[in-house]
């Protein structure tokens, strides 16, 4: 069952968050399958302006485009035919994934120019089949986000689109206003009225309908429809074609999207004929067997002897509560049509549609139980629709057979929640529950709602109070059972990793230290903290008044007291919790270290030397190797002011995936704190590191190479400010297969290079798997090097 979200919020109204209502329905026994939130999918994309256009020099249906967005100008080639001056488009950066083509932009040459970028199409991103041409929007700011475009000009675009499991007992699920129905009662919302429609006919029905007397029983317990005369059939409003597409259905026309929204909406399937198709009246009866029917699905059907059909003088033209006949299908030349809606017995549906290999809508619902009191309700509502829609005027209705009756009561006994379930909840509660959801208390009597075929005893009255109160508040209540010695202690995969943490450091040679969790306002400020949310009410002194937003205070300030009493040269860790925010679930695992002083005593032999940022890069390296962190990663500059702006990196798996970081502390941070330096430091974020997808208990299998290795020194003068890792990094990428591995080995500044120069000496392993390398293959491996290195840095080999 799909739905969006502002379709649940025609029913519900609520301020809950997307977040808060999936939990709350699989919570409910509404297990959400998935949610398809388009905003998530578009935030990247924003909205550029064409400044220019000008025809491709070798292509001559190309464009090279001048487009301004927020990052300034950028060229993009564009090969849309539309693409032109003055337009307002959507935007790819370089670095953005487009669903549509299933692909990340990069920067690109496209014959001989480069092109920045990407103006994209709705197909590619996926909010319709038009490809054509690409976006132009009539309005929108240079820079600002597509969904925040979206949101305001065409929300429908960014509509979550909600997916949750039925299981078959609850067929009131299977409209949406039964789920809203049950989050109200749940408490994340109220019900809204639910619309109502009578609609006054202008003369009996010229179509009436019969029903076969072996029929009545177990086929059909009651056929109502109408004739609307004179409607105009073309495509249904944009705002009911968005909802039906957001749920996977196709739009048709607007008749017969009527019939689908009703389907979804109120758990309530419908079926129009064509009036003018109809010969004669309409009999509801058995089949003989040997008879045939081509659907709207336009495949034959032949029938056993014994299912429900709806005929005409013609013969047979519906499958009674599972598919309608292609013959009297409502088209684009519609005039006249016959609305129907009846109640059909639920197991002979199954077997037919079975027997037929049919799965419809229709039938899904129709075999599960739908809700019989709202049968001639909904005949008004749809017959109101499809007048505002097409326009029209509606006859009587007329009538064969009679609603069932399907109204019994059960008794409420509050004591049996607490001996069927274990829960102890006040009557009062039970007995809103009860009413939220529709039943009917007069006394211990619980009269049982129309839509909700499953509630057949006293214990389904215990299940539903349960069900909303959550059955999370169940506690568990050990059994007493002798036990023989200690058992086993069972770890966590997050505490097995704070073990290995404390282990590694330990080898590495740090000291653990274990300092409390509160520390003062100033020092929670310089680490991002010191907020009111972090704030202590009533903390035990001044020096405690705040949560640790970071464990790096505490080590410094267990430096500082060290220091002051003539101890140097340090090498501190602690494993613990540090605390973003104010809640219980607010805080995250960290792993720090802090090394202060020299590297040793010092001696004759100079071996002693201040700690620096490779000292903490080779610890927290080996200590994320324990962890089991992937091997490749990157390094980037983006870390907290705590840090030293030149003197530090983060160690990611992509932009976003922080693992570690490393560096020098802040001279700033180290004067506040009063600690003497150098002092380096490392951060470790054991929940970042992804989990083994293999658990193994044995090592991987030793691969051995039996061809030769092959080393070629490169030594490039480049700008001083080009980073080593650049360099390094476009040496590795010149050939994945054959390159093994790149490091430095030297650098140099200064002498003959000249001012804002600097010469970077690297090593490049080649390992061959296939064949022993001739000069030639090292030859063009170490031009391709040196191709790489060039683009990448703009630096040349040193002469």
């Amino acid at each position: 069952m799909k739905f969006t979200l502002s379709w649940l919020k025609d029913h519900l109204d609520t301020e809950a968050s997307l977040d808060e209502i999936t939990y709350a329905l699989t919570d409910l026994g509404l297990e959400v399958e998935g949610v398809e939130n388009p905003a998530a999918r578009l935030s990247e994309f924003t909205i550029g302006k064409v400044v220019s256009a000008e025809k491709h020099p070798d292509a001559d249906k190309l464009k090279v485009c001048q487009v301004q967005t927020d990052a300034g100008m950028s060229q993009i080639i564009c090969g849309a035919p539309n693409a032109r001056e003055g337009i307002t488009v959507v935007i790819a950066k370089p670095g953005v994934y487009v669903p549509g083509i299933d692909t990340t932009i990069g920067v690109g040459k496209i014959r001989g120019i480069e092109s920045h970028g990407m103006m994209a199409s709705e197909r590619e991103l996926e909010l319709s089949d038009e490809h054509e041409g690409i976006i132009e929007l009539p309005s929108g700011e240079v820079g600002e986000t597509f969904t925040d475009w979206l949101a305001a000009n065409d929300p429908a675009k960014v509509d979550p689109v909600i997916e949750i499991a039925i299981t078959p007992n609850r067929p009131d699920a299977l409209g949406v206003r039964g789920i809203a129905l049950d989050l109200a009662a749940r408490g994340l919302g109220t019900m809204k009225p639910a619309p109502t429609a009578h609609v006054a006919g202008d003369g009996p029905c010229p179509i009436t309908v019969t029903i076969d007397d072996d029929t009545r029983q177990n086929g059909c317990e009651v056929f109502a429809g109408r004739l609307i005369r004179g409607v105009k059939n073309g495509p249904s409003p944009q705002w009911l074609q968005d909802r039906l597409r957001a749920i996977g259905l196709r739009p048709i026309s607007a008749l017969v999207d009527v019939t689908n929204f009703f389907t979804f909406d109120r758990n309530r399937p419908l079926h129009v004929f064509d009036a003018d198709k109809v010969q004669g009246n309409l009999r509801i009866h058995r089949t003989q067997g040997g008879e045939t029917l081509t659907g709207l699905d336009e495949k034959d059907y032949t029938f056993d002897a014994g299912q429900v059909v709806i005929s005409d003088d013609n013969g047979i033209e519906s499958i009674g509560g599972i598919m309608g006949g292609l013959a009297t299908g409502c088209t684009g030349e519609t005039v006249n049509v016959f609305l129907e809606a009846a109640v059909w017995e639920t197991v002979q549906i199954a077997m037919t549609g079975r027997a037929l290999k049919i799965n419809s809508d229709a039938r899904y619902r129709n075999e599960r139980g739908i809700d019989p009191a709202f049968n001639m309700e909904a005949v008004e509502l749809a017959t109101q629709m499809i007048i505002d829609l097409c326009g029209g005027t509606a006859s009587d209705v007329t009538v064969a057979g009679e609603v069932p009756d399907v109204s019994r009561s059960y008794r409420l006994d509050p004591a049996r929640v607490q001996s069927l379930v274990g829960m102890e909840i006040p009557e009062a509660e039970q007995r809103k529950t009860l009413e939220s959801l529709g039943f009917k208390l007069e006394g211990n009597m619980a009269w049982v709602p129309s839509w909700r075929p499953d509630v057949q005893g006293e214990a389904d009255l215990v299940e539903e109070v349960a069900r909303i109160a959550s059955l999370t508040r169940l506690e568990g209540k050990p059994l007493p059972r002798a036990t023989i010695g200690v058992p086993k202690p069972i770890l966590s995969p997050m505490q097995k990793r704070q073990q290995v943490a404390r282990r590694t450091a330990a080898a590495l040679g740090y000291n653990e230290c274990v300092s409390y969790t509160f520390i003062d306002h100033t020092a929670a400020q310089l680490f991002g903290g010191g907020d009111d949310a972090t704030m202590l009410e009533n903390p035990i002194s001044s020096e405690m008044s705040h949560m640790r937003p970071d464990l790096l205070p505490g080590l410094l300030q267990a430096a500082a007291r060290n220091q002051a009493r003539g101890l140097n040269d340090l090498a501190l860790f602690e494993v613990g919790p540090a605390f973003h925010g104010g809640e219980p679930d607010e805080q995250h695992l960290q792993v720090a270290g802090l090394l202060v002083g020299r590297t040793g005593p010092r001696d004759v032999h100079g071996a002693s030397r201040p700690v620096d940022l490779f000292d903490a890069k080779a610890d927290v390296e080996a200590l994320l190797s324990a962890l089991g962190a992937p091997a490749k990663t990157q390094v980037l500059r983006n870390g907290p002011g705590w840090w030293h702006p030149g003197r530090h990196g983060v160690i990611c798996l992509g932009p976003k995936k922080q693992l570690a970081i490393f560096g020098e502390i802040n001279p700033r941070v180290l004067s506040e704190l009063d600690v003497k330096g150098p002092a380096v430091a490392f951060s470790v974020w054991p929940a970042e590191i992804p989990a083994a997808r293999r658990k193994a208990t044995t090592r991987p299998a030793l691969e051995l190479r039996d061809l030769q290795a092959v080393d070629r020194d490169f030594a490039f003068v480049v700008d001083a400010d080009v980073e080593a890792l650049t360099l390094v990094n476009a040496a590795a990428g010149a050939d994945k297969t054959l390159i093994e591995n790149v490091h430095v080995f030297d650098e140099f500044i200064g002498g003959s290079l000249g001012e804002g120069k600097k010469s970077i000496a690297i090593t490049v392993r080649m390992q061959p798997t296939e064949k022993t390398l001739k000069e030639a293959d090292i030859e063009a491996v170490g031009a391709k090097v040196v191709e790489k290195v060039q683009k990448a840095t703009g630096g040349v080999l040193r002469g």
